[in-house]
């Protein structure tokens, strides 16, 4: 697959790793230092978004006409700047927010859960169990491709069939850095789904 990601920190780093490594076509775009936002939207089939929430507005405002028709992967969590949530409201979530930013795009919310630290092909298997990359979205296909991406980069994908869930899954995001960060946890932490 053709992917795009929108950002140049720690995590676009690390999943453009290992979406790299998996095989697939990967531009990372920024400000610095990588190709621009621009090319990397223009070049994914799936455009990744690895920018801190706050500023996702000004990002994806001037990509509308580069990224109608595609598959947008929301990694984000709404954040404040010293790691506690920032609080939309019961009603909505990052997600639901910048589906509304691309109407033309279908939105999945992915990789929210998972510290970028633990996105290195060492640090996946965890006792015999892989981490579970959550995929929710609204639209099948969409969910399906992206579950598929996650696959192909080491995860074990568990999808949603509704972009609100993107509610639930920043909700747990909020608790998995509360833990690392407030109470000194630790970022090696990840989320295991196991069925019987």
């Amino acid at each position: 697959m053709k992917i795009g990601i929108l950002g140049n920190g720690f995590v676009a780093t690390r999943l453009s790793e290992l979406f790299e490594r998996a095989g697939h076509d990967v531009r990372v775009g920024g400000r610095r230092g990588h190709i621009s936002l621009e090319q990397a939207a223009e070049h994914g089939e799936i455009v990744v978004i690895a920018v801190h929430y706050h500023a996702v507005r000004d990002v994806l405002s001037p990509l509308k006409h580069l990224i109608a028709g595609k598959i947008v992967v929301d990694a984000t969590n709404p954040l404040n700047d010293d790691w506690s949530p920032l609080l939309l409201g019961q009603e909505t979530s990052g997600g639901e927010e910048i589906a509304k930013l691309v109407p033309g795009s279908s939105v999945v919310k992915a990789f929210n859960t998972i510290f970028a630290t633990a996105m290195t092909k060492d640090a996946q298997d965890r006792s015999g169990h892989k981490i579970t990359a959550f995929v929710a979205g609204g639209e099948d296909r969409a969910v399906a491709t992206v579950a598929e991406l996650a696959e192909s980069a080491g995860f074990a994908p568990v999808t949603l069939n509704s972009l609100t869930t993107a509610r639930y899954l920043e909700a747990m995001a909020h608790l998995n850095i509360n833990l690392a960060i407030a109470q000194g946890g630790g970022t090696d932490a990840v989320f295991i789904y196991h069925r019987a």
